[in-house]
């Protein structure tokens, strides 16, 4: 039954004539006029008259198309080979053919007892079907014909091999159909086009009810959308959209070129059919699109969620792996050091026997706090921490905040950091991309996104990586038939601090102005550890005021502070000699001409050293330059006073003559402030904190950033120029910075071009204050003098100014005196 009766005029043809609805015009429908027939081209694929495509039929002959023999998308696999209508033919005719076989299944639709004779097969692999064209009796219709194939079909159901849910179904074509064999694949949509069956006519637009009429006797149809009424689009068109397939394919080969007059319309309209891509309205696409603010934090979080839930196990094993590789390659790297170091070292490590007995028995004991050894520069702390106090230690992490610290931009301190601890992968340069993104996002939709992460987010989560790792190793040894078995892993590593590893942090502090927050997370980091009992922690710092930052950590809590000073003369000397010994024992050369120390030789040496040692103190790395000279055969005298001469000029280079156009804005003292320590230290070696803030040259310097007192001082001191000793919590006293920078100190007040050329720069600075003091007090005055009548209450404070100006003036005429005497030192001495 068809649902709908909507009248139009089938075109005129032989048999066909007047109004008709759609179930009668399929009763009396003839196609086309007498042709030739269509030859067989199995050589190429094309068919139809002349090629063309299309298939026409003589009188009394008819025209089927027959579905579902095929299955779709696939067919042109299965059935590569070009088909010849002519073997199709003879295949149908046989007496047996295989089921699997589509001719078989065209020839079970057609049953010999009907009166019908199949005269050519042409399938359509990519649509699933073939065209059947046959031969039938002058006293029955076409649309007789397909009813009763439709009754035997409908009472013996053929379900083909590959498709078990749906039969075999046949149509009558009412078109003129069009073979084509272009990589077209079937859609569910069909683009119905309504287009002129005369050139001289104009096409009507078929309307919704009257192709709804048309199509739905071929399958449930979802929806019909016409053209838009504005729409400029020719020809005029519109949507069929079926529910299923294999209806659009049946409706499309068999209304193709379809040629119809609506009731009412004076012009004839051909259809032309095609399969149309339906477009899915992307609903959820659009609204993703349409709502960024709360997207795009959503998808952020998903990115970290995802993060975390993969890499993190993976970075995590990674530190791992590069402790145990550590672990295993120590002792190769200890077997390669050099001897001639282990031997001066040994001896040093001998005085510092209960230093570093204080070290190791404080990991042996379950105290939540940290170990911080505190020294100047060269003092050998790191060598007695990773050489003697942890050398049996198995598990060590070193964490060298000089490499953070001074790597460039923030990338370079995350891969600097994740370096140091094993960190991989790292993908510190994503950043930087995601950071570009980010304000991309942010200008256009007012939102930060949050995709990029600053450095203290990575910072954290590298150190929270590595946190996790270290307590994995801790455990590592834990076994089920251990006694204390039964302990949770807190319990577990509070009762056995030996199974902790240990965390040495270098350089804390280093250039502590630059990149602060590192260490502020790592000073948080080693409170975490120690107080969770996954590791112990071991601060190395040339920085006195380490205090400060640890105490925000841990504020509860003493440190266990170990402060490594210069050695004694004797421990000192015993070291240069140490450090001489492996020569003694080498003997000669093996060409025999390298002579080492003789026992004469090395008394005279040991008669001059204990004069040297005195001048150049007991710094470490001082005193190994000192050994090294004196083993290429330098005499003790002379290395010291190269070193010394060595020292002098260094600070001569650094603090005195250095250019002042060239980083001025980022030192905080000048020159005249380092040239008065020098001068004060190397008559006194001791001066008081507090005088050298009341005098002049600091106080009121007129260098640009070298005003703050305490602030110059304090930059000095982190320049090495000068050590500032404290008493009872306060600075108290200022020294050399090493030992050997009071003989440099010395040497340089010996060099009379270094010291008039000093001195004369440092009083042209005091003669300018007192020149700007005595600008205030004229202003001043001039002030008072400009009141109309001169008040007797003012007499004191003009006197005072006066009294001021008066003696500002003495000392500049006495400040040039000496500069006039300094002058001519420098126009004589060369």
């Amino acid at each position: 039954m068809i649902p709908g009766r909507v009248l139009f005029r089938v075109a005129a043809r032989p048999g066909l004539a007047g109004p008709l609805s759609l179930a009668m015009a399929n009763r009396g429908l003839r196609l086309g006029q007498p042709r030739r027939r269509c030859e067989s081209t199995a050589s190429d694929g094309a068919v139809g008259t002349d090629k063309s495509g299309h298939i026409d039929a003589e009188p009394n002959e008819s025209i089927l198309f027959v579905d579902n023999l095929f299955p779709l998308r696939v067919s042109s696999l299965l059935f590569w080979r070009p088909w010849d209508t002519s073997e199709m033919l003879k295949r149908f005719n046989s007496t047996s053919l295989s089921f699997l076989d589509p001719v078989s299944l065209v020839k079970r639709a057609i049953p010999a007892t009907s009166p019908v004779k199949v005269t050519e097969i042409l399938p359509r692999l990519n649509e699933g079907g073939a065209y059947v064209k046959f031969a039938y009796p002058r006293n029955m219709s076409a649309a007789d014909i397909e009813g009763e194939l439709a009754k035997t079909l409908s009472k013996n159901p053929i379900i083909p091999w590959f498709n078990p849910f749906r039969g075999i179904k046949m149509s009558l074509v009412l078109g003129r159909p069009w073979l084509e064999d272009l990589y077209r694949l079937p859609k569910s949509r069909l683009r119905v086009e309504f287009v002129s069956a005369k050139d001289s006519e104009p096409p009507a637009e078929l309307s919704q009810e009257s192709l709804y009429s048309l199509f739905r006797r071929y399958g449930k149809i979802a929806d019909i959308t016409s053209q838009p009424p504005d729409s400029k689009v020719l020809p005029k068109f519109a949507y069929v959209d079926f529910v299923l397939v294999r209806d659009s394919i049946m409706a499309r080969n068999c209304m193709h070129g379809f040629v119809l007059q609506e009731e009412g319309s004076q012009t004839q309209t051909r259809l032309r059919l095609s399969f149309e891509q339906r477009v899915k309205p992307h609903h959820v696409w659009n609204w993703v699109t349409n709502h960024p603010k709360i997207v795009i934090p959503i998808v952020a979080a998903f990115l970290a969620a995802f993060t975390v839930a993969v890499f993190d196990p993976i970075r995590e094993f990674f530190v791992k792996l590069y402790l145990w590789l550590k672990r295993r390659t120590s002792d190769i790297l200890a077997f390669r050091k050099h001897q001639d170091d282990d031997a001066g070292l040994h001896a040093l490590f001998t005085h510092r026997k209960d230093v570093i007995d204080s070290i190791q028995n404080s990991l042996l004991e379950s105290v939540d706090t940290f170990v911080v050894v505190h020294g100047p520069r060269g003092s050998g702390g790191r060598e007695l921490v990773l050489d003697q106090v942890l050398k049996e230690r198995r598990d060590v992490l070193v964490v060298d905040c000089r490499q953070v610290v001074e790597a460039r931009g923030e990338a370079g301190t995350i891969g600097k950091l994740a370096t140091q601890v094993g960190y991989r992968p790292v993908f510190s340069w994503v950043n930087n991309i995601s950071g570009l993104v980010d304000l991309a996002i942010q200008g256009t939709t007012g939102v930060k996104a949050g995709f990029s992460e600053n450095l203290e987010s990575q910072i954290v989560k590298i150190l929270q990586t590595t946190a996790a790792a270290l307590k994995h190793v801790s455990l590592a040894g834990r076994k089920k038939g251990d006694k204390d078995a039964n302990l949770t892993d807190d319990a577990y590593l509070e009762a056995h601090p030996e199974k902790r590893p240990v965390v040495v942090i270098d350089n804390f502090l280093h250039k502590s102005e630059e990149k602060g927050i590192v260490y502020d997370k790592l000073s948080d980091w080693a409170a975490a550890l120690v107080q969770s009992n996954i590791a112990h922690v071991i601060f190395l710092t040339t920085d006195a005021s380490f205090s400060k930052p640890l105490s925000k950590s841990l504020p509860d809590r003493i440190f266990h502070q170990v402060t490594l000073g210069d050695l004694s003369p004797r421990v000192a000397k015993h070291f240069v000699i140490s450090q001489l010994e492996p020569d003694e024992e080498s003997g000669e050369a093996e060409d025999g001409n390298t002579p080492g120390l003789s026992e004469k030789q090395l008394r005279k040496d040991l008669v001059e050293l204990d004069e040297c040692i005195d001048a150049l103190g007991g710094r470490l790395t001082d005193l190994q330059v000192l050994a090294r000279r004196l083993k290429i055969g330098q005499s003790p005298k002379k290395a010291v006073s190269d070193i010394i001469e060595q020292s002098a000029a260094e600070i001569l280079r650094m603090f005195l003559l250095a250019n002042k156009g060239a980083g001025e804005g980022d030192k905080k003292w000048s020159t005249e402030q380092a040239w008065y320590l020098v001068k004060e230290i190397a008559s006194k070696e001791s001066i008081r904190y507090s005088e050298i803030l009341l005098s002049n040259t600091f106080s009121s310097s007129l260098t640009a950033g070298a005003a703050n007192a305490e602030a110059a001082i304090e930059s000095l001191a982190d320049a090495e120029l000068i050590t500032v000793k404290s008493a009872h919590g306060r600075p108290s006293t200022i020294r050399a910075g090493k030992p050997v920078y009071q003989a440099a100190f010395n040497r340089l007040l010996e060099d009379a071009v270094v010291k008039a050329r000093m001195d004369l720069a440092l009083l042209t600075e005091l003669a300018k204050i007192e020149a700007k003091s005595i600008d205030k007090a004229e202003a001043e005055l001039s002030v008072l003098a400009s009141l109309p009548s001169q008040p007797y209450q003012a007499a004191n404070r003009v006197n005072y100014l006066l009294a001021k100006l008066q003696s500002s003036q003495l000392k500049i005429i006495a400040y040039e005196k000496d500069m006039a005497g300094l002058k001519k030192v420098l126009s004589q001495e060369s």
